[in-house]
């Protein structure tokens, strides 16, 4: 039997090879039981090695089956296929069947161009549609990377392999062998490089990543090894991605950046808390704070150790006070700081792995330079290093407790006590003449914006402390600036039926308006052609959508008596899309001619998709 009748299950006939990956390959092929044209993922037969992962993937295929949602490829069937080689020996084939969708893997879009920042966020705006829908059905996906996305013919985003990654996920493979079976750990969260538990902020985790890449065409880590891209997930700072694309707006890399955090609670909390960021980041609302750990740096920082691995530290901004007590221990420390640099070995991969949770197999050393000891004619006593370091100690709580005191006050930090000022009304105003008004008041601004469905953009709307409150001078006052409507990234509808149009309307915070419908000859009958605003460009929440749905009819013209040519030109033309097939009368005996003298298929509307014969006169 060849391979393009090969029958999956009794039940489903394999087609020509349409993908390849890491972990399986891909064939078109019919459901011959329901008529239905589908896809058909065959795994590799490794996979099955483990005794438990049949019964993970199946119960993850039927969850995933479970999902019914524009943006998610739909999983139809899973199972097992057990067939015997020509030695007799029984072999277990997992295979999953799923919707055939129409178009390119992200991964190879990325691989062929650079996306434009447009492209880049209406992809990502797609893949958390579709994590907001799983995440709320109870799935997480563990596996979000460019191979596992699919941008269709029509220019809309389908996330795949859900069933697939929880259940390598749960399986007993080491990070080593898991890299082998998932493709890559640079879209790794770094509870997963740590071996830990995951959630749905795993998934948004990954997510940064993959705007990251679609932003500045590479992942923010990569490396030789899965071990030491992992160790960057847990320990180094991306560099934001304006540095790499000057072309990616402030905004746009603030969202990235917190997507990126390395802790899940300074992350974005849900797909929608994400998409929202993103969606205000293109009217250039950016996140005005986030913890320092996802701050950007300012620029690349030098590595601390010479070495195969070594962490980035990127050291925070102080306040006055921490600078302060930071500028006494120093002090302390410099007294009795005396060596000088000597090269020695400090440690060992293994051991910062086993530390982060990593399983390794090689042992790289890694050796950083420091200071040596002096000789003991040079180096101070044991009393003096007491003495010195019980002093900075002590210099240091006294300015606490003097600080306490009211020692503060004499600073003037966060604003002096012993004026009496005003706080100005600037409510209403614009954040210009706000700005202006509070530092002719000796009072510091802080801007903070604010959505707003009917204050204008730029207008004041409120202040902290109000106006009117008595407050010392340098008090920092906060204003509420008005950043208007929240704005919502429209959806590609294109090819949605009207219910799944509506639902995705709905859930994009989106009013459904009119319906109509149009003759289409692509597009089938009740399927959307096309929706106005436009997909992917950005509009205020609870804006109204209106569709076009398709009658799946075309008008087919009446080319009697017209040339060949000229006939043929009409009926395949871009409004009506048939195919032209040319006959002669039976009872001809003469020479064929080119003038239509009938049409298999009358004039007027007709079904789409349609093949219409022309019978051509002849010349006796």
């Amino acid at each position: 039997m060849t391979e393009g009748n090969r029958i999956i299950a009794g039940r489903y006939e394999l087609g020509a090879l349409i993908g390849r990956g890491g972990m399986a390959e891909v064939y078109s092929g019919v459901d011959t039981r329901l008529g239905r044209t589908v896809a058909i993922k065959l795994l590799k037969p490794d996979l099955a090695a483990d005794s438990s992962f049949e019964i993970r993937f199946r119960q993850e295929a039927q969850a995933s089956a479970r999902m019914a949602h524009p943006t998610i490829v739909r999983v139809y069937d899973a199972g097992d296929e057990v067939t015997l080689d020509e030695n007799g020996v029984e072999r277990h084939l997992p295979y999953i069947v799923m919707e055939l969708v129409r178009g390119e893997v992200l991964r190879d879009i990325l691989r062929s161009r650079r996306l434009t920042q447009q492209e880049a966020i209406a992809y990502a705006t797609g893949v958390l549609t579709a994590l907001e829908f799983s995440h709320a059905a109870g799935v997480i996906h563990r596996d979000i990377k460019p191979a596992n996305v699919m941008i269709t013919d029509s220019n809309a985003i389908k996330v795949m392999d859900f069933g697939i990654a929880r259940a390598v996920s749960d399986s007993s493979a080491t990070l080593a062998h898991t890299n082998g079976i998932l493709g890559t750990a640079q879209y790794f969260s770094p509870e997963q490089a740590r071996g830990e538990t995951v959630d749905l902020r795993t998934d948004l985790y990954s997510t940064g990543v993959l705007l990251y890449e679609m932003l500045t065409g590479k992942p923010p880590f990569t490396g030789d090894t899965a071990v030491s891209v992992a160790y960057q997930h847990v320990s180094e700072a991306a560099i934001p991605p304006s540095m790499i694309n000057p072309a990616v707006s402030l905004a746009i890399d603030s969202v990235v950046m917190k997507a990126l955090a390395k802790e899940r609670n300074q992350r974005f909390q849900s797909a929608n808390e994400f998409r929202t960021a993103l969606a205000k980041a293109v009217t250039g609302v950016g996140i005005t704070s986030f913890n320092d750990s996802a701050q950007p740096p300012t620029a690349p920082m030098e590595p601390i150790a010479t070495g195969s691995v070594a962490p980035t530290v990127a050291i925070p901004e102080l306040d006055p006070f921490e600078e302060l007590l930071a500028s006494v221990n120093e002090e302390a420390t410099e007294a009795v700081t005396v060596a000088e640099p000597e090269e020695v070995f400090v440690s060992e991969e293994d051991d910062a792995f086993s530390q982060l949770g990593f399983e390794t197999g090689t042992t790289q050393v890694v050796t950083a330079r420091v200071k040596p000891k002096r000789n003991s004619s040079e180096r101070p006593s044991a009393g003096i290093f007491w003495g010195l370091g019980s002093g900075g100690a002590v210099v240091i709580i006294g300015l606490v407790v003097w600080l306490i005191a009211g020692g503060a006050s004499l600073l003037n930090w966060g604003g002096g006590s012993g004026g009496k000022i005003s706080v100005s009304n600037v409510v209403g105003k614009s954040y210009e003449e706000a700005y202006t008004t509070l530092t002719n008041q000796d009072l510091l601004v802080d801007k903070q914006l604010q959505m707003s469905d009917t204050i204008p953009v730029g207008t004041v709307i409120s202040t902290d402390p109000p106006a009117g409150q008595q407050v010392g001078s340098k008090t920092t006052i906060t204003v509420f600036v008005s950043a208007g409507a929240e704005q919502i990234m429209m959806p590609d509808l294109t090819g949605m039926t009207e219910q799944e149009a509506t639902l995705a309307i709905t859930e994009a915070k989106l009013v459904l308006g009119t319906i109509t419908q149009n003759d289409s000859a692509t597009i089938a009958q009740n399927l959307v052609i096309s929706s106005d605003p436009k997909p992917n460009t950005s509009i205020p929440a609870g804006s109204t959508i209106n569709l076009v749905i398709s009658t799946g009819l075309v008008i087919v013209p009446n080319v009697v008596n017209l040339d060949l040519d000229d006939a043929t030109n009409q009926l395949t033309a871009a409004s009506v899309g048939y195919q032209v097939q040319t006959l002669v009368d039976s009872t001809c005996t003469g020479t064929p001619g080119t003038t239509v003298i009938a049409q298999s298929i009358s004039p007027g509307l007709q079904p789409q998709l349609q093949t219409i014969i022309l019978t051509l006169q002849c010349i006796n």
